[in-house]
């Protein structure tokens, strides 16, 4: 997959499925249909066990103080979380079916072994995984595209990062700008990192927004994002770690709808008339006669004026025009020409 193709074609738009299938493989895959129905460029998932991630321990490093996961253990809520492994190439023959992207996030060498095995074209890198560098440098060795989310990172963690995944074959890489809370507040999106991030590497960059709404989504287009990552389910009230900052089909349709009229409006670089206006340039001002004037008469500040409507003269011709001779009659109302005059 050549990922930087698709983004010429306008902002790509990722539905991140994660924890919102609740454990049920039908949903996960009616999630994809409507991910595809909200006009949705790709679908995401995750890739790992519990055991992947971390360990089954309860003393106190492995309980979760605050947040939206406040009192959960990791072990066991990355049990109620994750995909089942099974449940990939149902998935992603689903989403091929359809005509939508399928592409997951690895987190460690054995799910990106894995979906090696099933074909996978491109890779995302979730953000607390950025400084896992020996993982980086493992999926930069397959040679396909990667988005990597830098919610909380440094500039000098992203430049390491940067750094690993170029130090493989050349890969096509996009950085998104990311607030790691669930849900993300608007107020603190930061979107000019993501400008400055673009400037700084030199790569196409977007957002992965864990906000409600989508107006940090749409602000990021206009700022030049390429990407939009987006939490996607299809209902809030269904249960799952992942419910609470999702947006439901009615939700991210809207977003795209917005995304879309967004790219619209940021158009591409035109001075002069465009289509909309050419009925409306009639009504600029122009040099007009406004008393009749005598073959032979001078032109005065009391006999020509710069006026509405705009068929006679440009206006910056009127100082020009003042003490020359009308070279014919010239009747009250009409649009003055260059015909008409000459020097005294």
């Amino acid at each position: 997959m050549d990922l930087y193709q698709r983004l010429e074609k306008g902002t790509y738009i990722i539905a991140e499925m994660s924890a919102n299938h609740a454990g049920s493989l039908n949903r996960a895959k009616q999630i994809i249909r409507a991910a595809k129905d909200a006009g949705a460029d790709c679908i995401k998932i995750q890739t790992y066990t519990p055991d992947t991630l971390t360990i089954d321990c309860d003393n106190q490093y492995f309980q979760i103080g605050d947040g939206t996961w406040k009192g959960e253990n990791l072990y066991q809520l990355y049990k109620k979380a994750y995909t089942p492994w099974e449940w990939h190439e149902e998935l992603k023959a689903e989403a091929d079916s359809l005509g939508i992207d399928f592409f997951s996030t690895p987190y460690d060498k054995t799910s990106v072994d894995f979906l090696e095995q099933i074909g996978i074209d491109f890779y995302k890198i979730a953000s607390f995984e950025l400084v896992d560098i020996p993982l980086l440098k493992y999926v930069a060795s397959k040679g396909k595209p990667i988005i990597i989310s830098t919610g909380m990172a440094s500039l000098g963690e992203i430049e390491d990062a940067v750094r690993a995944v170029r130090s493989k074959d050349e890969v096509q890489l996009v950085l998104l700008q990311c607030a790691s809370a669930y849900p993300a507040v608007t107020d603190e999106m930061n979107l000019k990192t993501m400008v400055n991030m673009k400037e700084t590497f030199q790569v196409p960059v977007g957002l992965s927004d864990h906000s409600m709404g989508s107006v940090g989504a749409v602000a990021a287009v206009a700022l030049g994002a390429s990407v939009i990552e987006k939490h996607f389910c299809l209902d809030r009230t269904i249960e799952n770690p992942d419910a609470s900052f999702s947006m439901n089909p009615d939700e991210f349709k809207q977003m795209v709808l917005d995304i879309r009229q967004a790219e619209k409006a940021i158009g591409a670089v035109q001075y002069g008339t465009s289509r909309q206006e050419e009925t409306n340039i009639v009504f600029r001002r122009s040099i007009f006669c406004v008393k009749d004037i005598k073959k032979g008469e001078r032109l005065t500040e009391e006999n020509i004026r710069v006026i509405r409507p705009g068929y006679g003269m440009a206006p910056k011709y009127y100082p020009e025009m003042l003490g020359q001779t009308a070279l014919k009659d010239i009747k009250y109302g009409t649009p003055l020409d260059f015909s008409m005059i000459g020097m005294p």
